[in-house]
Formats: structure tokens, C-alpha cells, sequence
């Protein structure tokens, strides 16, 4: 996916998950908005930094950089959300290219699934929608059939 894509995706799925954290529509909604939507997009777009050095889509698209965000704010209290971004990122290079990712760096075999676009597809904005759809209908689940599980993400 391109930038665009992944910034789609994130707003989209950052203000879906603030509504879900906060439902209604009030300034405590908007917060939740905020609050998520920011962390979100920021956590997209950080994968793609391994364009500036290292190997893209092996540098920074890897399971330990995203077990990094997901333990960072168990350590220093902050970043709550980055992780669903990067994590989002990953679903999205996956499913919107046909080029897989090496998410067990430094080993360097690419994983890929045996679906989806070219990163220039016409298809790429849908498959970005079909994504976030499914992201938010799964993240409905578990605010509805598990508020444990949403707290223990952080949400």
C-alpha cells in the first residue's frame, strides 16, 4: 500500500475505535477520537521510515519492531496506541501488495499471502476499505463480547 492507503486506514480506524471507546456524539467522543486517530496514524506511517535506511519492508516491518510498540508503553507509560498502526500497516502490506514482508528480521525470508493487489491497482483504496471494515467489525467484537480484552489493549 502507499501512504495514502495506510493514512486511510488509520484515520478511519482511529476514529472507529475512539467511537467504540466513547460512544456518542459529544466532546468525550471526540477526545477518544483524538486520542486514538493520532497514535494511530503515527504508528502507519512508521514503518516506512526503513525507506530512509535499512531494507524496506524488512528494516521496520517485522514482528520485534511490533512487539517494541506493544511493550514501550508497559515500560514509559505513553504511546498507548502506536502499536495498532504499525500493526495495521503490516495487514495492509500484506493484503494490498503482492510482496510479502519479513516479519521474522533479520531472517530474511518475505512472507506473503497468496492474495492481493499491486500497490498501483485501481483495487488498492478498496482493499484499503475492505480492511478497515474488517478491523473495526473485529474491534466491535471486542468491546461488545470482551471489555477485558479492549482494556488490556489499552482501549
Amino acid at each position: 500500500m502507499n501512504r495514502r492507503d495506510h493514512v486511510l486506514n488509520a484515520l478511519a480506524l482511529g476514529a472507529g475505535l475512539g467511537y467504540l471507546a466513547q460512544p456518542g456524539w459529544d466532546a468525550g467522543t471526540a477526545r477518544a477520537v483524538v486520542e486514538l486517530a493520532v497514535p494511530v496514524v503515527l504508528g502507519a506511517l512508521f514503518p516506512d521510515v526503513d525507506t530512509a535506511f535499512g531494507t524496506h519492508r524488512k528494516t521496520l516491518h517485522n514482528l520485534p519492531v511490533l512487539g517494541l510498540f506493544l511493550a514501550y508503553p508497559l515500560y514509559f507509560g505513553n504511546l498507548r496506541y502506536v502499536w495498532i498502526g504499525v500493526a495495521t500497516h503490516y495487514v495492509l502490506d500484506l493484503l494490498g501488495t503482492k510482496r510479502g514482508l519479513a516479519l521474522l528480521y533479520p531472517y530474511e525470508r518475505e512472507f506473503s499471502l497468496p492474495v492481493g493487489v499491486g500497490v498501483d491497482s485501481r483495487l488498492a483504496g478498496v482493499v484499503t476499505l475492505a480492511v478497515t471494515a474488517v478491523e473495526l467489525a473485529a474491534a466491535a467484537v471486542v468491546f461488545a463480547d470482551a471489555p477485558e480484552l479492549a482494556a488490556l489493549a489499552g482501549l
